[in-house]
């Protein structure tokens, strides 16, 4: 019996049940639809942002490196939570494998660190393209761009890798029931029958180290170059050049204060509840907005999506008349 109970503890369950809005079956028709125009807005827009910055030859400077990661990432981000999110709400089962669950956290996590950090690296490429305007080319070179890149993608996978390691290890004394929209480490962690101060501590650690520090540099870079604007004698170049940071400074803040509130909190305060409609903010609602604050705030970037438009079209009508 003792044995049996023993193989109960640690064996994980075979499925996980995900809550989502079940309690309030109301809200769960609305909410679906809310889902699935986000998910297609934020693919379009996305795939556009991407489109544009590889074939726009006048988009092939660094912030564009940037910008192109930047909504591949966020294409993942969607696709990795609200496909699950929108089987579960249309039908009446509401299970994740733990095989599922367990790649759904990890490519989770794995994306949101990465994403820290290319945040940070389009700081810094604001920083030298407005302090160091004469030396932007020989500072922001190509290699360095793909470094940069490098750096967020390894650096996110291996904290994603060391949260796997500790959360699979976790026993949930059978608990299926995760109230969330999708599977997340604090989520798991909280379902968990046994003492977690090892995998709290760690969670809290590696997360302030890849959202304090790279919120840090950007914070950092913008102070020298608010400072760098306010010396510019024209009112026209100062505007110019607070538009070009503008819409990276909206998709910081749209990014890091979930972040913050959702991982920085201690897990003694931690709300199940507010924690799952946080998660709903910054997997869908942050990776929609994000191609479209882009667009509407950049001239190139709606130069670029226009030419691209007309060229399609173009082919279009040629493939119609041939």
């Amino acid at each position: 019996m003792r044995g049996h109970n023993h193989s109960i503890l640690r064996e994980p369950p075979r499925d996980f049940i995900l809550l989502g809005v079940s309690d309030r079956p109301w809200l769960e028709l609305p909410l679906f639809a809310v889902l699935l125009v986000s998910y297609i807005l934020a693919m379009l827009g996305n795939i556009a942002i991407i489109l544009v910055s590889r074939l726009d030859s006048q988009l092939h400077s660094p912030m564009y490196i940037f910008l192109r990661h930047l909504s591949f990432l966020d294409l993942c981000y969607t696709t990795t939570t609200v496909p699950q999110m929108l089987v579960n709400m249309g039908s009446s089962s509401k299970t994740i494998s733990y095989v599922g669950c367990t790649m759904q956290y990890a490519i989770f996590h794995w994306l949101g660190c990465t994403e820290c950090i290319v945040l940070a690296a389009m700081a810094l490429d604001r920083y030298v393209a407005i302090c160091e305007p004469l030396r932007y080319a020989v500072i922001m070179h190509h290699p360095l761009c793909q470094q940069l890149v490098a750096v967020a993608w390894l650096s996110g996978f291996g904290n994603s890798l060391v949260q796997v390691v500790l959360t699979v290890q976790l026993p949930f004394c059978g608990r299926q029931v995760l109230n969330n929209f999708f599977c997340e480490v604090p989520a798991m962690i909280k379902l968990s029958c046994a003492d977690t101060a090892m995998n709290d501590t760690t969670l809290a650690v590696l997360v302030a180290f890849f959202v304090l520090v790279p919120l840090a540099l950007i914070l950092f870079s913008y102070g020298f170059i608010a400072r760098a604007v306010l010396r510019i004698q024209s009112s026209r170049g100062r505007h110019k050049a607070f538009g070009t940071c503008s819409s990276h400074l909206v998709v910081v803040s749209l990014f890091y204060l979930p972040a913050i509130y959702m991982y920085l909190q201690p897990s003694s305060s931690y709300s199940q509840e507010q924690g799952k409609f946080i998660s709903l903010f910054y997997s869908i609602i942050t990776p929609t907005l994000n191609p479209f604050i882009y667009t509407l705030r950049n001239k190139d970037v709606k130069g670029a999506l226009r030419r691209l438009l007309s060229r399609i079209w173009r082919l279009c009508r040629l493939g119609s008349e041939m």
